[in-house]
């Protein structure tokens, strides 16, 4: 029997140390147990801090107390698993065999719990992961300690006048550079001698550090300038633009539908151009609300009526960018954001890997917050080549953060200092902003002659498609009815939706072609107050519609009206549709009281005997557009410094006596700037300068309409001096400047005059009860309200 149990052991002992799993699984969790050893021992590599070194660092990354509960685990099953095999070793002399092997078992048993080997294979890997870091620092680290005068590792902090905030951001290094590991991927590992190198070679707040070798840093050299040339094929940015989002298949779809258009207006443009050189941009655009980190609220709502007006818009700034033969990135992924971009592995504290990679980004507001979470002191370095798509636009006080702060214009958009003109509007609602725009479809001569045949004078279209605009407008939906077959595009899936009159034929949700047919007949297309300037009523009134639309009394804005709160914009909305209103009017555009039922009815008898033709302004047409994109793309450059204006030797030239800039122009109160004096770059060009004073308690956008002109926000620099009073006769006691968005302006009650303190200040938009102001107006093209005369 005793020989039996010997013979018993001995095989139960070969098969257990020579089972090649079970050699592997404890030879992990020996390795597992040693890793743990290192851990809790990490931090006597930091004298200074034992809790920064780059084990914590990863720890912290990879789970942290979770990983290092599991390894005390491991620990002490392994302690376990010893004393049980050193027990099986002695299985000779004993007649209890079986229940030692049984205890053995056991013991396996409870070391692996379900999920166990699944956890030990994740924390190998993120040990691994660990080690090659580890490595990694280590080496950097041993070749800064190389240096001359760093080979000891210790770095003195300079204090130099010039880099006043270099102490400070090595104090904040010391204590949180753990709290990123993008500080690691750029070299940091807790010396300070690494944080010197990364302030001062990677961010810009340390001086350059004498003893590093300097060639070491990657000298970047600029890109080559290439010539654009005109595209008439889309094919390239159908594949571009991609697929997955409903959103994309409607921008798609749009683009295809007007891609001869597009290709037409190329070929005009580029012969008044003349075939002018013009600079390829390396621009990208990413559309920041179509990201799944945004929400991506409109893609689900594209099939069921929601609003579309922003992809409308989308869908032509990509086009006219890709027919004007630019170099295009789109981007409507947060990943493709950071590739684009070389954003840094981490949380989005460190600056870009290298320098921006564009002259221009287009985005929008989301994509402004993304790259602010992003790209770290990179957005504030490059935020000059950015422009942002905006679709009801962002005044001066309301851009300025500190301003805006202080004197309540502080919203949920805007504060985010940039130049007004880098803010780009579906509508030309400020000229604070750049006006962007989208396109409406043209006509061609047989298409007009056909619409002018076909009209039916008793058939009305009303403006909204989803169910809830149609409530509480029975009343002049049934003196319209009275007149009018009405026709309706509401969306529903199952049944009608009962907020649409049963006297209303409902077309449910038409695609767009199906819809231009619709309009193509109809005489009247009327709006219910909402959506607010939207593209629809430009498509209605370029096929033949006349647009009847309610009048706001008093008029909608942030301070009455909730869909307006929180908008960065203090402007007065006259009507569902200002643009319209202001730019087209009566006989395209009739705006009444819809309260007022009978000025309601005398407006549907005067459209019944109205006749039109199908209209569409000039900067709403593919050429239009082009136009203005190209100019904008040419000329706006906000990177380069400005050079204070005027300076000593500019002024001591100036002719007269006081010595003055400007000219009266003849039977005008108007200034000129003066043709016998060299002007400063500009765009647009100082010749079209008009300089005037407005009424008191009066915008410079309302005086310089008064004069027939266009505020002009570039000229402020120019008109921000004392000159500029005595130009125009204003009697100042003294000049001051302050940080007030209503200057430069004057009162004549006080003989107070001031000048403005900084220019994101300059604005078109301000006014004051108490104030005349200095209004820089221009002139405007036919048609093209953004551009001056002289301006391509």
């Amino acid at each position: 029997m005793s020989a039996v149990n010997t013979d018993y052991s001995t095989m139960v002992r070969r098969c257990l140390l020579t089972f090649k799993p079970f050699r592997i699984f404890v030879a992990g969790i020996g390795f597992f147990s040693l890793c743990f050893l290192m851990t809790s021992l990490g931090g006597q590599f930091s004298a200074k801090r034992p809790g920064d070194t780059p084990f914590t660092m990863r720890a912290e990354v990879l789970g942290g107390p979770e990983s290092r509960g599991v390894l005390r685990k491991i620990s002490d099953m392994l302690e376990v698993i010893m004393k049980r095999m050193d027990t099986l070793s002695k299985l000779g002399n004993t007649t209890t065999d079986s229940h030692r092997l049984d205890e053995l078992s056991s013991a396996l048993d409870r070391i692996q719990p379900i999920g166990l080997v699944e956890r030990i294979q994740a924390i190998a890997q993120n040990m691994s992961d660990m080690a090659v870091k580890v490595e990694q620092i280590l080496q950097r680290s041993l070749a800064t300690n190389r240096v001359k005068d760093g080979a000891t590792g210790q770095c003195e902090v300079p204090k130099d006048p010039h880099y006043p905030d270099c102490p400070s951001k090595v104090d904040w290094m010391r204590a949180r550079w753990t709290s990123d590991p993008c500080y690691a991927f750029y070299g940091v590992d807790g010396s300070d001698c690494s944080f010197l190198i990364y302030l001062s070679e990677v961010e810009w707040f340390c001086p350059p550090l004498t003893w590093r070798n300097q060639t070491t840093t990657p000298t970047h050299k600029p890109f080559p300038k290439k010539q654009a040339a005109f595209r008439s094929d889309i094919g390239a940015l159908l594949e571009q633009v991609g697929t997955g989002k409903e959103s994309l298949s409607f921008m798609k779809r749009r683009m295809r539908r007007l891609a001869a258009q597009w290709a037409s207006a190329a070929r005009r443009l580029d012969d008044s151009l003349r075939s002018q050189w013009r600079e390829q941009k390396r621009i990208l655009v990413h559309v920041g609300f179509l990201t799944e980190e945004s929400g991506d609220v409109f893609s689900p709502k594209v099939l069921k009526g929601g609003p579309l007006g922003e992809m409308v818009q989308w869908a032509d700034i990509l086009t006219a960018l890709h027919i004007l033969g630019h170099n295009l990135k789109i981007s409507v992924s947060l990943k493709e954001l950071q590739g684009f971009l070389g954003v840094p592995p981490g949380r989005g504290s460190c600056p870009l890997t290298g320098p921006l990679p564009f002259d221009l980004i287009y985005t929008d507001y989301h994509g402004l917050q993304q790259m602010r979470q992003h790209m770290g002191l990179s957005l504030r370095k490059y935020k000059c080549h950015i422009r942002v798509i905006d679709t009801f636009g962002t005044e001066p006080a309301y851009n300025h953060e500190d301003y805006a702060t202080l004197h309540g214009y502080r919203t949920n958009w805007g504060y985010w200092n940039l130049n007004c003109r880098q803010y780009m509007t579906m509508f030309p609602h400020t000229p604070d902003n750049s006006f962007m725009g989208f396109v409406a479809e043209e006509l061609n001569d047989t298409e007009r002659l056909s619409i002018q045949r076909n009209k039916v004078d008793s058939m009305a279209v009303v403006y909204g498609k989803e169910a809830s605009m149609w409530k509480g407008k029975e009343r002049f939906l049934a003196i319209l009815h009275r007149y009018m077959d009405i026709h309706g595009t509401v969306y529903y899936e199952t049944q009608r939706p009962p907020e649409v009159p049963a006297f209303v034929k409902n077309h449910g949700l038409l695609p767009q072609q199906e819809l231009q047919q619709l309009l193509r007949k109809a005489k009247l297309f009327i709006g219910f107050g909402f959506p607010y300037e939207g593209p629809a009523p430009l498509e209605a009134i370029a096929n033949g519609c006349i647009f009847l639309q309610p009048m706001f009394k008093p008029s909608h804005s942030s301070l009455n009206h909730e869909f307006f709160k929180g908008k960065p914009t203090s402007r007065q909305v006259s009507s569902q549709h200002p643009y319209a209103e202001q730019y087209i009017g009566r006989p395209h555009v009739i705006t009444v009281d819809f309260n007022n039922s009978q000025e309601f009815e005398s407006a549907i008898r005067d459209i019944m005997r109205t006749k039109v033709e199908p209209y569409l302004p000039y900067e709403y047409t593919c050429e239009g557009m082009l136009e203005r994109v190209h100019a904008y793309i040419q000329n706006q450059e906000f990177c380069a410094p400005e050079a204070p204006f005027p300076s000593a030797n500019t002024s001591s030239s100036w002719p007269g006596s006081p010595p003055s800039p400007f000219v009266l122009l003849p039977n005008s109160s108007a200034l000129a700037w003066a043709s016998n004096i060299s002007t400063p770059p500009s765009w647009p060009p100082l010749s079209a300068l008009r300089l005037l004073a407005s009424l008191e308690g009066q915008s410079c956008i309302d005086a310089c309409q008064s004069a027939g002109l266009i505020c002009e926000p570039a000229f402020y620099r120019f008109v921000n001096i004392k000159e500029a009073f005595s130009g125009l006769e204003v009697q100042c006691e003294g000049v001051e400047a302050e940080l007030n968005h209503i200057f430069p302006a004057f009162s004549v009650e006080s003989s107070e005059c001031g000048l403005q303190k900084d220019p994101l200040l300059f604005s078109c938009a301000g006014a004051n009860n108490k104030y005349h102001r200095l209004c820089p107006c221009r002139d405007y093209r036919k048609g093209q309200v953004a551009l001056c005369r002289d301006c391509l």
